[in-house]
């Protein structure tokens, strides 16, 4: 397998929640640093390599980790792709099997540039999220990049001439300055007495503090309860898989490696929108209003045996604006069967399909997750009206699973060239 990556080819601000990643309302930022490795850019394409601040893991060791005012390109430009994965301190990829990318998220934020460099004199207008155009309420999913332990091996490249257009400067309120942050979750499952159950978060695999249930609140601010068996809750920053007794490995310092490649925004380019939809997503109304509730994760239940079928999750998911689909795929992690987003009338507009590792080297690790399939439709040939519904379902391997997501990306143009 190619590897992207590879060398041949904060502002602390209460609005993530260090409890549950995806309800980003609370989390303090940490301050962190990054450098970068210039590409020579091929036609009018630029591409960079960054790489994030180092953090230490050990055997077993659970890290989430949010970098703010990280390396992005500068100006007025619309952005092709954007790859990343975990690498050790020598700049060497991780294998999956040793230390599990469970996601990473690139966020866009506005800040005041002249916000106090005193956290006590911040006032919450002082940074705000611009998040995606997707349906998930509150500041669930507002990324505009991300995904897991599948990310070297799919592909984030748009089609010319789309782009994702950012650093508009018309967009910019006055007084403001446009940043990026990265959050990930990464899991050392080195000498863990269950390496999968590790991965999916699972609670009682975890070394958890006495007073976890007491203390730890869910996506809706509510007391966590004891019926909560695994998810991102059981997997916060500096908790630990249980180990096999004896065990011994050594620590490393472990970063986050990404890839953007960008063209100068110009009036050859047409601008996509990003929609990142949820198959947890639970749509009701009141009155004329559409309110969602995404959960951005699920527990499949035991069933005694599991059985050929999968297990479905399935949201059906308004759309307010349409557009023309010119890139579909999903964020998902091991044991993913598929995902398929449906239109209203039943016609399918993508499904993306998994791909699993048979080797031992890193991007094509055996039994693991190692890629999704994309979907490029010719542009034009599919288009999602205004107000159209459409039906998201997420398949996996029907046996218990903790943790499970089912996110869908897609991008739409408004229009398509002349």
């Amino acid at each position: 397998m190619i590897n992207p990556l590879s060398s041949s080819h904060m502002v602390n601000m209460e609005f993530i929640s260090n409890a549950m990643i995806l309800s980003f309302s609370i989390l303090l930022l940490l301050p962190s640093a990054s450098y970068s490795l210039y590409q020579k850019p091929k036609n009018h394409i630029k591409t960079a390599i960054f790489v994030t601040g180092s953090f230490e893991m050990g055997p077993g060791s659970i890290a989430t980790k949010t970098f703010e005012n990280i390396k992005f390109p500068k100006g007025h430009v619309g952005i092709k792709s954007f790859y990343a994965e975990l690498v050790d301190q020598e700049g060497n990829s991780i294998p999956s099997y040793e230390t599990y990318l469970h996601h990473w998220f690139a966020i866009k934020y506005h800040q005041n540039i002249t916000m106090s460099p005193n956290p006590k004199l911040r006032r919450p207008e002082d940074a705000f999220f611009q998040r995606n155009e997707g349906t998930c309420n509150g500041g669930i999913l507002p990324h505009y990049w991300g995904f897991g332990v599948e990310s070297r091996g799919t592909t984030s490249k748009i089609p010319d001439p789309f782009a994702i257009e950012q650093g508009n400067p018309t967009k910019i309120k006055n007084g403001y300055e446009e940043k990026w942050l990265l959050n990930i979750m990464v899991i050392d499952t080195r000498g863990a007495q269950d390496k999968k159950a590790c991965t999916q978060c699972r609670c009682d695999q975890m070394n958890l503090p006495k007073d976890f249930y007491n203390v730890t609140r869910d996506i809706h601010n509510q007391k966590l309860t004891t019926n909560y068996k695994g998810g991102l809750f059981c997997c916060q920053d500096n908790l630990q898989c249980k180990q096999i007794e004896g065990f011994q490995g050594s620590r490393r310092m472990v970063s986050l490696r990404y890839k953007i490649s960008w063209v100068d925004w110009n009036i050859y380019q047409i601008p996509v929108k990003v929609y990142i939809l949820d198959s947890t997503d639970k749509v009701r109304s009141n009155g004329s209003k559409i309110l969602h509730d995404c959960l951005a994760e699920y527990t499949i239940p035991a069933t005694g045996g599991g059985g050929d079928s999968p297990h479905v999750q399935k949201a059906n998911i308004p759309m307010e604006k349409g557009g023309y689909l010119i890139y579909g795929t999903a964020h998902m992690h091991s044991g993913v069967v598929n995902a398929t987003l449906y239109g209203q009338d039943g016609r399918t507009l993508c499904t993306s399909t998994p791909k699993y590792g048979t080797g031992k080297e890193a991007g094509n690790e055996k039994g693991y997750l190692i890629g999704m399939s994309v979907c490029y439709p010719q542009p034009g040939s599919i288009k999602i009206h205004d107000g159209e519904i459409l039906t998201l379902e997420s398949r996996y391997k029907n046996e218990f699973h903790t943790g499970a997501m089912g996110h869908f990306y897609i991008y739409l143009a408004e229009e398509l060239p002349q």
